[in-house]
C-alpha cells in the first residue's frame, strides 16, 4: 500500500502468507497480542521500519509470527488467526503514506479483488470500509496508517474499529534502540595487552 495517497497502487507484499499456507501454521501462532522480540528482529531484518511495526489486541485471536514481516519499501504486515474454530485470518498493515476521503472510496478493500464496489465511511478516529466481502478500517497516525482488514460477517465492526484504533507500536516509541556505550574501567592501562593493572604489594 506504499503510496496509497491519492489512489497510487498497491505493490505486492514481502511478508504476508496466503490464506491457505496461512491456515497451515495454526499451531506455530504466538501469544495473542504482543509481538516477541524475534518477530520484530524478523520484521526489521526484512526491511520493516521500526515505527511502522505495529500490534493489536483482538478478541478470539492470536499472532502467526510466521506471517510478520516487511511490506513495500518499509510498511509492516502481520495476521491474526482465530484460537478457534477455522474463519480466516485478520490482516493488520501499517505503510507510510497519506489516507483521506478520497483515497477511501478510490482504494479497493485490503484482500478484495478490486473489481467490487467499496462503500467508505468516515468512522471515528477513522475510516470503515467494504465491499460486500471483505471489510477494513483504517486509522492515520502522524506520517502512516495503520489498517486493519477481515472478512465480513466474522469480525463485528465495531470490534475491528475497537481493536485499529487501539493499535500499538512494538518497538517502544518506534525508533530503534541506541547501540550500547562502552564502560569505563580505571584499571586498563594505556599501553600494553589491556589486561588489567593489580600491582602485587609488599610480600606479595
Amino acid at each position: 500500500m506504499k503510496g496509497a495517497g491519492k489512489g497510487g497502487p498497491s505493490r505486492p507484499s514481502r511478508a504476508l502468507l496466503p490464506a491457505g499456507l496461512a491456515m497451515a501454521v495454526l499451531a506455530a501462532c504466538g501469544t495473542q497480542g504482543a509481538l516477541s522480540q524475534e518477530v520484530v528482529d524478523r520484521a526489521r531484518a526484512s526491511g520493516a521500519a521500526p515505527d511502522l511495526i505495529y500490534a493489536v489486541d483482538l478478541d478470539g485471536y492470536q499472532i502467526m509470527e510466521q506471517s510478520a514481516g516487511g511490506v513495500n519499501e518499509e510498511g509492516f504486515g502481520v495476521l491474526y488467526a482465530p484460537v478457534k474454530g477455522t474463519g480466516q485470518p485478520v490482516e493488520l498493515r501499517v505503510d507510510r503514506g497519506a489516507f483521506d476521503d478520497d483515497v477511501c472510496a478510490s482504494t479497493p478493500v485490503s484482500g478484495g479483488d478490486g473489481r467490487a464496489a467499496v462503500r467508505c465511511e468516515r468512522d471515528g478516529d477513522g475510516w470503515y470500509r467494504t465491499d460486500g466481502v471483505r471489510q477494513d478500517y483504517t486509522v492515520v497516525r502522524g506520517d502512516h496508517y495503520v489498517r486493519l482488514a477481515a472478512a465480513v460477517g466474522q469480525v463485528g465492526r465495531q470490534a475491528l474499529r475497537e481493536a485499529a484504533t487501539g493499535a500499538r507500536p512494538a518497538v517502544g516509541d518506534g525508533t530503534p534502540a541506541p547501540p550500547p556505550t562502552a564502560v569505563t574501567r580505571g584499571d586498563l592501562p594505556t599501553t600494553g595487552d589491556g589486561a588489567p593493572y593489580d600491582p602485587v604489594g609488599p610480600g606479595g
